[in-house]
């Protein structure tokens, strides 16, 4: 008699959160909502608080280690933390300095997201931001239209040139099975070099005044200033808009089912008629269009104007953006201002306390090696609690629900994609 192939675990997992909501949805039906809105609150409560303290505890283990490592630098860590303060959230014009240093890292960290939430490892991220920046910039410096018009289609046209980004390794992820992470990393190089050759001397897009970046683009067409006097542009109110959308696409419409269904259990997905090549490709080209978004952002309304190498490497702290925000839209929110800190309160660092400014790379660093560690201490917890006996107890569901799905798969694709993308970075 033939053995029968048993299903591995990891082909059978679902997702104990969608699961909740089909069951808890099918119990509800739709006609009470306040009944829903209390089971929804009620279900949910856990999980929030869980991925509080996981991000709370990131944090504060990140800044911990990094202390030592301020004093062998000659700074003092006391004055550091203050002017760290002082210099990102002492005044308006350093609130709106830490808003403006924001507003990339949260519209990456959402394109990082969504693929992610559709189990892809969007790492092409930056190669998207810069080609999305990049069209911006030579659609706003060629096109001789109104200053309205042209915003819009700069805006557009950076989303295009992203998603268009992400459609080859989309494809090949889809219908090949070649890995995102493969494919994204070379586009991203060949991004870089696009970019270097378009505004290099000999360009076809370089300025007659300014090396190494396209022409102005007229003052009409750029993302207006919201606060006078300071940095802070209508790029927010965009960012904000898009967290709101985010959240609704990926919890209130069928796609967003689909695509979590996809990252949760792709056998489920299947038996449940999502389409799921489809679900890949849609999830990489909208990734990909807001990481194009995040660059016209830039372009439109800090620079006006494209310049090479304009990002600091936005693209890939999106990456540590996204984990540490647990893939929600609020938690991703809450971590770019964490990061926005950083960078907005650097230089102040610098001129107050002595601190050197790669210190605050470092710290991001630490960040994302503590968000890497995040799947092997939870192991440990869970081997831990294996051999005690079991209680139920607050620890067990926060060891349950810390990490979304996709970061919890058993084979910890997550840290060694993310020690890739460091070894390359």
């Amino acid at each position: 008699m033939r053995a029968t192939k048993p299903r591995s675990h990891h082909n059978v997992r679902m997702d104990e959160h969608l699961l909740r909501e089909i069951t808890t949805g099918n119990r509800l039906g739709s006609g009470d909502w306040r009944a829903e809105f209390l089971a929804r609150a009620g279900a949910s409560s856990g999980t929030i608080a869980a991925k509080t303290a996981s991000f709370a505890i990131t944090v504060g283990v990140a800044l911990l280690v990094s202390l030592p490592l301020i004093y062998l630098s000659g700074a003092d860590g006391d004055l550091a933390l203050e002017a760290l303060v002082v210099g990102s959230w002492g005044s308006p014009a350093a609130i709106a300095e830490t808003l403006v240093q924001s507003t990339p890292l949260l519209i990456s960290g959402l394109a990082v997201a969504l693929a992610f939430h559709a189990g892809l490892f969007n790492i092409g991220v930056e190669g998207q931001l810069v080609v999305g920046a990049l069209a911006a910039g030579i659609i706003g410096a060629t096109l001789p239209l109104p200053g309205t018009a042209l915003l819009v289609v700069c805006m557009l046209g950076g989303a295009a040139a992203g998603a268009l980004w992400a459609l080859v390794p989309a494809l090949l992820k889809a219908f090949r099975g070649v890995h995102e992470v493969v494919t994204t990393i070379m586009m991203n190089y060949v991004a870089f070099s696009l970019s270097t050759f378009l505004v290099s001397p000999s360009g076809p897009f370089v300025s007659e005044t300014q090396p190494s970046a396209t022409e102005k683009i007229i003052d009409e067409a750029r993302l207006p200033v919201v606060m006078p006097g300071t940095r802070l542009h209508a790029g927010l109110i965009i960012a904000i808009i898009l967290v709101v959308a985010f959240a609704w696409v990926l919890h209130r419409t069928p796609f967003g089912f689909g695509l979590r269904l996809t990252g949760a259990n792709r056998s489920a997905a299947e038996s449940a008629g999502v389409s799921v090549a489809g679900t890949v490709v849609r999830a990489m080209l909208l990734s990909g269009g807001l990481a194009g978004i995040a660059g016209a952002v830039q372009v439109l309304g800090l620079f006006g104007r494209y310049y090479d190498a304009f990002s600091p490497g936005y693209g890939f702290d999106a990456i540590a953006v996204a984990l540490l925000g647990a893939l929600a839209p609020i938690g991703i929110a809450v971590a770019a201002l964490f990061f926005g800190t950083l960078d907005s309160g650097a230089v102040y660092l610098q001129a107050q306390a002595g601190m050197s400014r790669e210190m605050v790379g470092v710290i991001s660093g630490l960040v994302v090696a503590f968000v890497a560690a995040q799947p092997a201490v939870l192991r440990l917890l869970r081997a831990w609690r294996a051999r005690r006996p079991a209680r139920g107890g607050e620890l067990d569901h926060a060891i349950d629900t810390a990490l979304p799905p996709p970061l919890a798969d058993e084979n910890e694709e997550m840290s060694r994609s993310l020690a890739e993308m460091e070894s390359n970075r």
